[in-house]
């Protein structure tokens, strides 16, 4: 899966979203213009030491990004998280040549990206009048869900319990 983030602006966010793609063995896509530099301690702090191990791709913008993505997968598909969604992100089927797209922390994703692909457009539910999550926290709920329905490709899913001590 290909986890992608149009206009990141809290460097934070985008470094614990590259520790969890490294986690994950999932590729990180950065849709310009940031709101920061890649080089900003913030970043690397929260991505602590994996950032060095994560597969990062920078895209000039959306249509840079679309094109590269329909070439490389020409089956995946692009999910688009948006509170105005009707369909919840664990109501789709995610294959692995699919793509995660988040907006910014604060405007989300632009209305004219998601008004000419509404099939596609997902939403975490959530309680009425909160605005969204946390973007790290989105990414992750979405992608584990996206990963658990393909049974975890690539990953340990058998636990480490046998070195507890009950």
């Amino acid at each position: 899966m290909q986890i992608v983030l149009h206009r990141p602006e809290i460097p934070q966010n985008t470094g614990n979203i590259g520790r969890t793609c490294v986690a994950t063995g999932c590729p990180l896509h950065l849709i310009e213009p940031l709101g920061f530099q890649l080089n900003e301690k913030k970043l690397k702090r929260s991505g602590m030491d994996y950032w060095d191990e994560l597969e990062l791709r920078r895209h000039v913008n959306l249509r840079a990004f679309r094109e590269w993505y329909a070439e490389a997968f020409p089956q995946g598909r692009i999910w688009m998280l948006t509170t105005k969604a009707p369909q919840l992100y664990t109501e789709v089927s995610y294959g692995a040549d699919d793509a995660l797209l988040f907006g910014a922390e604060s405007c989300g994703l632009p209305e004219e990206e998601l008004i000419t692909d509404k099939a596609h457009c997902i939403r975490i539910p959530m309680t009425e009048g909160a605005r969204s999550l946390n973007l790290s926290n989105a990414v992750a709920v979405v992608l584990y869900e996206a990963l658990r329905t393909q049974h975890f490709p690539g990953l340990q899913t058998e636990g480490r319990l046998h070195r507890l001590t009950w």
